[in-house]
């Protein structure tokens, strides 16, 4: 029988994410404080290899989930340990916790006036300190995984949405992450870009890649999550796997959410 070793903080040591009460208000009308509940009390954790698909109607709580897991939202309340280290605290530098969680974000965010082997590199060399010649190495390595090594020299403009995706992928793997944070990585594509992304997104997952994506999706949510949770109104309804979720949807309104997406 497995046992799962259990670390100093009191985590079992494959638990990678660990989010306890976490709470994001936003301001309403008039300067009140709180009005917009974008989370309201989320527990969840995130293990080692996990692939986690977030899914929900617009305005769940979803993205706001997500942003708040590297502090690109500063909840309102809450805790979130990443490898055991209480990312919510002042006195944590997430700066050095944020390189070991690779972001992709809907639109590219590559810099236009730079080639895609600079884009590329130029975190890797300043934050990690490797040299041009190391960092070239591995951007060239894996922008040979996801088949675009022979634009490595091309900007952003000559790029499709898909390839710049693709780009925008292999710059966080670059840092070698222990995380990667998807936001909904596909919806500023054209249908058919799509899935040339989601394969490379399918790939990290055989490869054993820890994720949490949030996709509207949801043929990739059942072919390649660990795990699904379906939020609505700042909070999680319910998760399961991928073949519980979608087949033996337990509340209503998952019911009624699927019933209009499948």
């Amino acid at each position: 029988m497995t046992t799962n070793l259990i670390g100093t903080n009191g985590l079992s040591t494959d638990t990678l994410i660990k989010v306890s009460g976490l709470l994001k208000h936003f301001k309403g009308g008039n300067n009140a404080i709180g009005d917009i509940k974008a989370l309201d009390g989320i527990d969840t954790e995130v293990k080692r290899g996990e692939v986690v698909v977030v899914i929900g109607p617009s305005g769940s709580g979803k993205s706001t989930f997500l942003r708040c897991l590297n502090l690109l939202e500063n909840p309102t309340g809450g805790t979130i340990l990443f490898e055991g280290v209480d990312i919510t605290d002042p006195g944590t530098d997430i700066n050095l916790h944020r390189r070991k969680m690779g972001m992709v974000f809907q639109l590219f965010n590559l810099f236009p006036h730079m080639t895609v082997i600079k884009n590329l590199t130029i975190a890797p060399m300043n934050l990690l300190h490797k040299t041009k010649a190391e960092a070239e190495e591995k951007a060239m390595a894996l922008l040979k995984r996801v088949g675009l090594e022979d634009r490595a020299n091309a900007y952003p403009s000559q790029l499709s949405g898909g390839q710049k995706q693709r780009i925008a992928i292999v710059r966080a793997l670059c840092m070698d992450p222990n995380v990667m944070l998807f936001d909904e990585p596909t919806s500023a594509l054209d249908p058919e870009m799509v899935g040339e992304v989601l394969d490379v997104m399918k790939q990290l997952a055989r490869d054993g890649m820890t994720m949490v994506v949030v996709t509207h999706e949801m043929g990739f949510a059942r072919e390649v999550g660990s795990r699904v949770v379906f939020m609505d109104n700042g909070k999680i309804v319910e998760e399961n796997t991928p073949e519980e979720l979608f087949a033996h949807p337990r509340s209503e309104r998952l019911k009624s959410f699927l019933a209009k997406v499948l």
